[in-house]
């Protein structure tokens, strides 16, 4: 295993959710001295590199799942990753204890963050992502809307009226483009 001094944030890099929040984070992640407080790396980019800093790491997992690498050498997944880069933001640390707060050894603010990142995970696709899997409740859903799409049509109305054309100007043909009155009305 590769020794390394920051947590390792992977994500799709074909999803657009995955590559929007790793912007964030990317952005989020510079303090004063202008340092980066966490790697974000796309998982596609070098497998092979990822691999040899936790041999336990299971690339099509990562595509499912937010996987963070530490450096000691664990991986967080999910929630705890999330709270995790939380943690590794100057701008967020400020609320990111409440994380580890326990109350009788269950932690209420983890297991909000787990729910809500799992909501999350399963709505990626609604949100045009393709590559992170679709979830099972999902496809019936999207069938549906195909199936309905299909059954109306999916095309704007035929009779439409353009948005800024006048009715009074609906029906008037356009002169001629030699300038000059219609065939019709031209004197003889």
């Amino acid at each position: 295993m590769q020794a390394q001094n920051e947590p390792i944030l992977l994500f799709d890099n074909e999803c657009g959710v995955c590559r929007h929040i790793a912007h964030w984070v990317r952005t989020s992640a510079l303090n004063n001295s202008g340092n980066t407080t966490i790697l974000v790396q796309p998982i596609g980019d070098d497998p092979e590199r990822l691999r040899s800093l936790n041999p336990e790491l299971d690339i099509w997992n990562a595509y499912a799942t937010i996987h963070v690498l530490m450096p000691d050498g664990s991986m967080k997944l999910g929630g705890e990753a999330v709270a995790e880069v939380l943690r590794s933001l100057p701008n967020a640390r400020w609320f990111s204890w409440a994380f580890a707060i326990s109350l009788f050894g269950f932690r209420p603010f983890q297991k909000m963050l787990d729910l809500s990142y799992t909501i999350l995970a399963d709505v990626r696709p609604l949100f045009g992502c393709e590559s992170c899997g679709t979830p099972g409740w999902v496809k019936p859903i999207k069938s549906l809307i195909k199936k309905t799409k299909a059954l109306v049509g999916a095309g704007p109305h035929p009779r439409s009226i353009p948005h800024f054309t006048s009715l009074s100007t609906k029906d008037r043909r356009p002169l001629p483009a030699s300038g000059g009155l219609p065939p019709h009305e031209r004197p003889l």
